[in-house]
């Protein structure tokens, strides 16, 4: 889809990669804001007759599709943002929040439905029950999290490791409001991937529940679980961006510093594989120097054990596990500190930062 990408990248303005599928939406007044490609077994990137791998069993869409939207004024609304799970999608727009794909947990906002069939389906969900406008909204594995102007924060889904945040682990089907240590903080950032969920509040404090197997919420928690939004009292600073990862996090601060914890490759070099408080990688590692004193990292990025970081000069560095070269970085090997990627991807993930701020994804892989 390189071509593709390129010709529209100015009217691009959000990308999500799924387990195995990709969502690209554009805030065009065309009738077209959405398109999709990958597996579609669920239905995640909407109703396409899909293509059919016999013997491996997957249905797929090889080229970026549109996926139309039940949108009341198709051409005057505008799609703001897309994010996908393991098989379900999120589609944020002006008229409100849109879900397709696997609901086996609720995770899209609706009923259950026992035995329902995902393969080829049509139903596209508008989400219901906010107290106000929605304005992010973020997949988790098979749960869904979803902020609000006001701050506050809502989720549906599956909750067996406490990552809904609604004090159970059953699975919900309707977004319901969280309280814990976010109740009437506002709240201007989440992020979730796998069963971790991370929020950071408009004073820079950071918050966390769900999972903890990888001491994401060792600092809280001596459990392995926890099902309530907690406060992580890290020493770091002010912390403007966190971004979680199936086994490892990542928090950036107003300085620019990255802080790493968890288990995994985690950026420090192959003698840091856990820990539970996070750690600075030392600013050098993303080009810092007497030489470049005004240097320092403005976004960063989790996938399942990658991590990505793009600096105020527009340069993008990844570390992590490369399995199958996911990290593009020219070689096969594991990356154990940052590395920054050669320049004309870099030129491609500045403009599309910096102008359209497009979220940075990472298929998982096993």
């Amino acid at each position: 889809i390189g071509t593709y990408l390129l010709c529209t990248i100015s009217t691009i303005s959000s990308a999500a990669c799924g387990y195995g599928f990709t969502l690209l939406s554009s805030k065009t007044m065309d009738i077209n804001k959405v398109w999709g490609m990958g597996l579609n077994k669920d239905s995640q990137i909407g109703f396409h007759r899909s293509r059919k791998n016999k013997s491996k069993g997957y249905e797929y869409v090889l080229e970026p599709s549109p996926v139309p939207l039940p949108l009341a004024k198709p051409q005057q609304s505008r799609v703001l943002q897309v994010s996908c799970g393991r098989a379900h999608s999120l589609v944020l727009t002006e008229e409100g929040v849109f879900s397709m794909g696997n609901n086996a947990y609720g995770q899209c906002g609706r009923k259950v439905i026992e035995g329902e069939i995902y393969s080829e389906s049509q139903i596209i969900n508008k989400l219901q029950g906010f107290e106000d406008r929605v304005v992010q909204v973020a997949c988790g594995q098979d749960h869904s999290l979803f902020r609000t102007e006001k701050g506050d924060v809502y989720s549906c889904g599956w909750g067996a490791d406490g990552q809904t945040g609604l004090g159970h682990y059953d699975i919900a089907s309707v977004p319901t409001k969280l309280g814990g240590d976010i109740g009437g903080v506002r709240i201007t950032q989440v992020a979730t991937y796998g069963d971790s969920c991370l929020a950071v509040s408009e004073t820079g404090e950071l918050f966390g529940w769900g999972n903890s197997e990888y001491l994401q919420l060792t600092s809280v928690t001596e459990t392995t679980q926890v099902n309530v939004p907690r406060h992580l009292r890290f020493n770091v600073g002010k912390v403007k961006e966190a971004s979680c990862g199936g086994t490892g996090n990542a928090i950036l601060t107003e300085e620019g510093h990255v802080f790493v914890w968890g288990y995994g490759i985690l950026g420090k070099g192959p003698n840091l594989m856990e820990t539970a408080i996070p750690e600075m990688i030392p600013p050098s590692l993303f080009g810092l120097s007497d030489f470049n004193p005004n240097i320092c990292v403005d976004r960063i990025r989790c996938g399942l054990n990658q991590f990505a970081a793009i600096t105020n000069h527009g340069e993008l560095f990844i570390w992590g596990k490369n399995v199958r070269g996911c990290l593009g970085i020219g070689r096969m090997e594991d990356q154990y500190f940052p590395w920054r990627v050669r320049n004309d991807l870099v030129m491609v993930c500045h403009i599309v930062s910096q102008m359209f701020r497009l979220d940075l994804a990472f298929l998982p892989t096993y």
